[in-house]
């Protein structure tokens, strides 16, 4: 019998006392109050309650080495964007990694493979496959439904891939940004109960009065915890927290939900509401099989120097100290590689865009926002083919389809990313997952896009006629290596971009998200510019809408 000794944190009865637990086959048998004076204090594990690993470019076994250390036991998992590439295979790809890791992870059905019927995914689940996976004790939840117009519209795809969740006592998660209004109760009243997406107070609270819960996100782009902590006080049993997208980088050095609970203490918040939204929210919401500190519970806890720095000292996961003295106690065979990747070549010469004249519509990006907006520039060059504008920051953007050996790019013009020569793009570009790139010039995009070809995925920058790189060899969005490793390559790529000029805090991160159909305004899809208010492909210049 093992005997684990501190200050016990008892979240359900909001008390702190010195006790001792005794845990026995992997289980919590007593708990018992002592009143000997201890220094370290046990709480339950944190748990992100929405989380893609795969946008962490880590695969989960090589994802679980950087943050169980942080006190991380469990995560809620969509594996939607490797689902997008390799379908159920990519599926089971992740939930068979995960078993080489002690950390818990709990996957959902991906609900939007492809996102919406206007993207070139590399495969498709619809809703037959999605009923045959979510009836399996696998899969706890039907992964977050972003086609919210295909939800408001009554689509029958999306109406039956619901149903599903609903036949099964599965719950189901939303995306649903900036949706209000009518269109919001349609959306929740058809089953829906979760949303992550919420960027201000006002509108997550109408969410909370409508019953849904919100997850608290803060992750390498999206940070939306100091708009929305003053939740975690006022609806606690409403509110989980989560990171959805995080690049390795920030999980080394911030943290994962131990951050935002650190930051919640300065902030004043209390302990117990704090620990009730990292911990007990999402076991109860989803039905992990997770601990909480109580007598009968899986040991699932970890231990911490004090309530205000929150340094994890140990992290207990089944009764078994995965964690301690800085030392991870835990190893992972190196992460198979697979992929879904066709794509052989691209003519520079298919980057040209034939001058139109007229007016030409811009995408506008914002650093660590997923929403873009639209203006248009006047034209002003009377050459054959437009190139960028440096000095208006109107760099080209381009995305090509990974998924078909002969593709041709298509080409738009984007404002926001602020580098003032070369290229750089990404194999990771939600949620299908083409090729993906900005840059000054051809030249130096076509070297980034071949760069991509050749690695079959990845990242890559062309600096000063220089071509960098972070080869993805897990389905063009992952790395079989170590975490360190794929974080000092990111962090060496994300600092020549900003030699390049860029000012965004996560240029790859903001890129990734400018081919995100489900998101509006303005966005790029490998067939053309995406008008996601209007749903529908949009000419690159307004003159030839007026032609209509």
């Amino acid at each position: 019998m093992k005997k684990i000794e501190g200050n016990i944190i008892d979240a359900f009865n909001r008390k702190i006392y010195s006790g001792i637990i005794e845990i026995e086959k992997n289980k919590i048998v007593s708990i018992k109050e002592d009143g000997v004076k201890r220094k370290n204090f046990i709480l339950p594990g944190f748990i992100d309650s929405h989380i893609h690993i795969e946008s962490t470019m880590l695969s989960p076994s090589g994802f679980s080495k950087l943050v169980v250390p942080r006190g991380t036991i469990a995560v809620v998992c969509d594996p939607h964007e490797i689902a997008n590439v390799l379908g159920e295979k990519g599926i089971n790809y992740m939930i068979d990694d995960s078993t080489n890791t002690p950390l818990k992870c709990f996957f959902g059905v991906s609900s939007c493979v492809p996102a919406s019927s206007f993207d070139s995914s590399g495969c498709v689940i619809n809703s037959e496959k999605v009923e045959s996976l979510i009836k399996k004790d696998d899969f706890y939840f039907l992964a977050e439904m972003m086609n919210y117009p295909g939800v408001v519209n009554e689509d029958a795809e999306v109406i039956k891939k619901i149903e599903a969740a609903k036949k099964y006592n599965k719950p189901i998660d939303g995306h649903a940004p900036g949706l209000k209004g009518k269109y919001l109760k349609k959306y929740i009243s058809a089953g829906i109960s979760t949303d992550h997406e919420c960027s201000s107070l006002k509108e997550a609270l109408e969410k909370i009065s409508l019953g849904m819960n919100i997850l608290i996100r803060e992750g390498s782009a999206a940070k939306n915890f100091d708009s929305l902590y003053s939740l975690i006080s006022t609806h606690p049993n409403d509110v989980m927290l989560c990171t959805d997208d995080s690049h390795p980088d920030d999980l080394i050095k911030n943290g994962h939900i131990d951050n935002l609970v650190r930051r919640g203490l300065s902030l004043g918040l209390n302990v117990f509401d704090l620990i009730r939204v990292a911990s007990i929210n999402p076991v109860n919401f989803y039905k992990l099989p997770v601990g909480l500190l109580r007598v009968g519970d899986p040991a699932d806890f970890i231990i911490v120097d004090d309530l205000k720095k929150l340094n994890v000292l140990k992290s207990y996961i089944n009764g078994e100290c995965v964690y301690s003295n800085r030392c991870i106690h835990f190893s992972t065979p190196k992460a198979k590689k697979i992929n879904n990747f066709k794509l052989e070549n691209i003519n520079i010469n298919d980057l040209k865009v034939p001058n139109e004249f007229g007016s030409l519509k811009v995408i506008k990006a914002f650093d660590g926002d997923l929403i873009t907006n639209s203006f248009l520039s006047e034209i002003n060059s009377t050459e054959k083919y437009l190139d960028a504008d440096v000095n208006r920051d109107i760099l080209k953007i381009v995305a090509v389809n990974r998924y078909k050996k002969d593709s041709k790019p298509f080409v738009a013009f984007i404002n926001g990313f602020g580098i003032q020569s070369g290229a750089f793009g990404s194999s990771i570009a939600h949620d299908s997952h083409n090729l993906i790139a900005v840059g000054t010039n051809d030249e130096s995009i076509y070297n980034v896009l071949q760069r991509l070809i050749e690695n079959e995925g990845g990242l890559a920058v062309c600096c000063d006629h220089s071509v960098f790189d972070l080869k993805l060899d897990i389905a063009g969005l992952m790395s079989s290596e170590e975490g360190s490793v794929v974080s000092n390559k990111y962090a060496l790529l994300t600092g020549k971009v900003h030699d390049m000029g860029s000012k965004l805090n996560s240029p790859f991160m903001t890129l990734s998200f400018m081919s995100l159909l489900v998101i509006p305004h303005l966005k790029i899809e490998t067939k053309g510019l995406f008008d996601v208010d209007k749903f529908q492909f949009t000419h690159l210049f307004e003159s030839r809408d007026s032609q209509k």
